[in-house]
């Protein structure tokens, strides 16, 4: 017996520094911790928020510590919310919002509403929720439908003031779906259906107006190619009598001028006289002539 007593002190004896040596390497292996990026670290001691710690390896004490990661990435919340339009027509809507921590503020979030999902449920979605439902009461359904834009920035302005004082940056809001009654909407399709036939309609008489207008214009092209052709016609005309009458006015003048000057000649010069009879005579004496102080024409003509 006190030999395996002895054996049972040995090995117990030896066991005993490699349990602490162990639970010495378990302590100080538990005693490092990393922060992804994108995350910053909130490092707790006894349950108490004592500091923010940023992406890397970091050393926490055992047993007294605790890390608690905190995203600060850019992160969507969506919330399904039914609404009224201005004319108390019920809607359902899902509104979605991009949201960061900002990341030097982030240990102050996390002591006030104990992370983002508390934040979340109890500050971020109401406020989101209540901001849809205010815009989406300033419109009417078809004014909802064709400002949807308008709409959001509503929303995104309500939303901005109601989170001023909150740690955290808001980058977009968006209307994701709206449901609006059935009834409603086959009315659109109605109205919608009758405004593409009456601009079916009204593009149908343009078209017969632009042909009738074509048809005038022809009409009046050739008209007018009638016209002037017939001004040329006459005005070659008149042009071509202006030109006769021109010239048989300088040639009348110029025979008026001829017969004036012989005129003058023959009666300034005997001599011009007997050389214009003698260009007159044909060669031929008198036939007959008159005696003097008588009143018998004589035959002067040679009898055979």
């Amino acid at each position: 017996m006190e030999l395996n007593s002895s054996k049972a002190g040995r090995k117990l004896a030896f066991l005993i520094p490699l349990l602490v040596v162990g639970a010495m390497l378990a302590a100080t292996g538990a005693a490092f911790y990393t922060i992804d990026e994108g995350h910053v670290g909130i490092v707790k001691r006894f349950g108490e928020a004592r500091e923010q710690v940023n992406p890397g390896l970091h050393f926490k004490i055992p047993f007294a510590d605790t890390v608690e990661e905190l995203e600060i990435r850019t992160r969507k919340n969506q919330e399904r919310l039914k609404a009224a339009t201005h004319e108390q027509m019920p809607v359902e809507a899902e509104v979605s919002v991009n949201w960061t921590v900002n990341r030097s503020e982030a240990f102050e979030l996390f002591k006030l509403y104990g992370g983002l999902d508390q934040f979340e449920s109890r500050i971020l979605d109401p406020r989101l929720r209540s901001a849809a439902k205010e815009a989406l009461a300033k419109y009417k359904a078809e004014q909802i439908i064709q400002t949807r834009g308008q709409v959001i920035a509503d929303i995104e302005a309500e939303l901005l003031e109601t989170m001023r004082e909150f740690p955290v940056k808001l980058d977009s809001v968006q209307i994701e779906n709206l449901i609006l009654p059935a009834k409603y909407l086959q009315s659109i399709e109605i109205k919608q259906t009758e405004k593409n036939l009456a601009a079916a309609e009204m593009h149908k008489l343009e078209r017969q107006k632009l042909e009738a207008q074509r048809e005038v214009n022809t009409a009046e092209a050739q008209r007018d190619a009638e016209k002037a052709r017939a001004d040329g016609a006459a005005y070659a005309i008149i042009t071509e009598a202006q030109a006769q009458a021109e010239a048989i006015r300088l040639t009348g003048a110029a025979e008026a001028e001829a017969m004036r000057l012989k005129a003058e000649a023959l009666a300034n010069s005997a001599r011009l006289v007997e050389y214009v009879k003698a260009q007159q005579w044909d060669g031929k004496l008198p036939s007959t002539v008159m005696g003097e102080g008588q009143s018998v024409l004589w035959n002067m003509q040679e009898k055979p």
